[in-house]
Parts: C-alpha cells; structure tokens; sequence
C-alpha cells in the first residue's frame, strides 16, 4: 500500500465515509449527506484511490463492505466523537442550536421524565428532540458510534463511559387485586423467588438491576412472560398469579389506582441508581454540557 500523509486527506470525506460505510448503498449514503448520487459516486471513488481499497463490493444481496472498509468502521467509532469535539465551537448558544437532541431510554424513562426534558428543551432551544428505542445491543454501542447524545438507563454502566447518577428509584411490585399475596406489606424473598414474574426485557432478556443481584444470591426468577415494555405489564396481570417489579415512578403514571395492588419489594432489590451517561469525547463541550443540565433539571422538576 502507498503512503497517506495526513496533509493529503480532506476532511469533507469523513462524512461520505461515514454514510456509505454504515449505508452500504451509495443512493442512500447521498441522500443522508445531502450529496447527489454522481457527487457520491466520486466521493467513493476518491475513497477508493486514498485507501487503495474498494471498500464496498457487490454480492448476492447487493454490497458489502470488504475487510479494511470495517476496519475503518470500527476505528471511526472512536475517532469521530473526538473529531466532533475538536470542532465544536467554543461558544454554545441553546437559542440558536439547531442539532437535534437525541437520547436513549426505555418506555419507563420517556413516560416518567420525556415530557419534562422537552418542555426544557424547548424552553431553551429551537434544536428538536428525538428519544431513540432502548438498543438490544446497549446503550453502550450508541453512544460510542454517536448515535445518540445521552443514555438514560438504570443500574450497571461501563468503565468507558462516563454517568451521573439523576435519582435513586426504588422498585416495588404490582399483582393482581385478588393475588394471595395482597395480605402482606412486603414480599420476602423467599415468596419471591417461589412466584413467577412478569419480566421487562431492559437487556438480553432480563432487568438487570433485579436479575443480576438474585442471581447472586441464588435465587433467580421464574419468567412467566418476556416483554419490552414497562407501559403494558399491568394489563397481564388480572386473573394470574404473576408480578410485574417495577420502578416507582412508573407505577405511579402508568398503573391505574384501584386496580392492582402495589408491593414493596424485597429488600435485596429494593432500590436502582438511575443515572445519564455519555462518552467522555464530550466532557467539556459547552452543547453536551448544557443538554446534560437540562436532563438533570428536567428530572429535578419532576421529582418534586
């Protein structure tokens, strides 16, 4: 392979690079960029010539990247939020941002603090706002390929991310009106561990803040049901056995009074930090140091 020497890239392929890399399509990579499809046609063919590779190749399925165009996918992963960084503008004005404020979270989060964070937001900004579905694969992946700006999730985090933590929720279980174990103020673990639960895919199938530490303790769930969505477990209640555990805030916007029971619950999983989370590319950026204010008042107000 031939020398690049860094005086001959030009950074306005960065973009083009990162739409066909993650496209894999030059018409929709176009599109994406705001380039026409000729204009893109060229930009991969100057890719080409600097990397000496092809990048993209055609197969049964129509193209996919060869071996050193995901090389370069996966190193763009950390070089592009620290590129962003470096080219920020030193001064961040809300009133006159118009990128979009993009976080992950689960229902539960949307549901108890979104409405807050908009009104925020909006109060502050004309930048619009967009809640990305809670990935499968983590927040983590997200937030590394910039993806989203913020990640509101419960519990464990990464060493390669940085958190605050925005409150300390505290779970409680929700049965049925006539379930047998209405009579008691709260679960023993041992009653909890007997029942069979409604579980709340947060991730790989489980909610890892009651999960992890039970499995710990040697007394793992029975899942009765699997689902994504904190905002339809009470509808699988009535007429079962089964508990649904749940933060606090959620009860209380998505469970109608009267019509289930509300448990506290076991002590060994009584309580979740709830924390925001970000790449530490942008610790000092004046943006991400004002949305990141704006989520923990938002939530602040909330509580209240």
């Amino acid at each position: 392979m031939r020398a690049t020497h860094i005086e001959r890239i030009d950074l306005n392929l960065i973009p083009p690079l990162v739409a066909l890399l993650e496209e894999r399509q030059v018409s929709r990579a176009a599109e994406r960029v705001g380039l026409s499809q000729p204009a893109m046609s060229r930009a991969l063919q100057r890719l080409r010539r600097l990397l000496d590779d092809p990048l993209l190749i055609r197969d049964a399925t129509g193209y996919r990247l060869t071996a050193r165009a995901e090389s370069v996918r996966t190193q763009l992963l950390t070089v592009l939020p620290q590129l962003e960084t470096m080219f920020a503008p030193e001064h961040f004005d809300p009133q006159t941002a118009t990128t979009p404020v993009r976080l992950a979270a689960t229902d539960y989060a949307v549901q108890a603090f979104g409405a807050a964070i908009c009104q925020e937001v909006l109060r502050q900004s004309t930048a619009p706002v967009r809640f990305h579905s809670w990935s499968r694969e983590g927040v983590a992946e997200q937030i590394r390929d910039s993806g989203v700006d913020l990640g509101l999730f419960g519990g464990y985090t990464t060493a390669e991310l940085h958190s605050e933590e925005l409150l300390v929720e505290r779970f409680v279980c929700v049965v049925a009106a006539d379930h047998p174990l209405t009579a008691h103020e709260r679960i023993t673990l041992t009653d909890y561990a007997r029942a069979r639960h409604v579980i709340v895919d947060v991730h790989d199938g489980i909610q890892p803040d009651i999960d992890l530490p039970l499995q710990k303790l040697g007394h793992p769930r029975q899942p009765a049901v699997t689902i994504p969505y904190h905002s339809v477990t009470a509808r699988l209640l009535p007429g079962t056995d089964l508990i649904a555990t749940l933060p606090s805030q959620c009860v209380n916007t998505l469970i109608p009074a009267g019509e289930f029971r509300v448990l506290n619950a076991p002590d060994e999983i009584a309580t979740m930090a709830y924390r925001m989370v970000w790449h530490p590319a942008f610790d000092n950026d004046a943006r991400h140091q004002w949305l990141r204010g704006v989520v923990r008042t938002a939530v602040r107000q909330t509580l209240l």
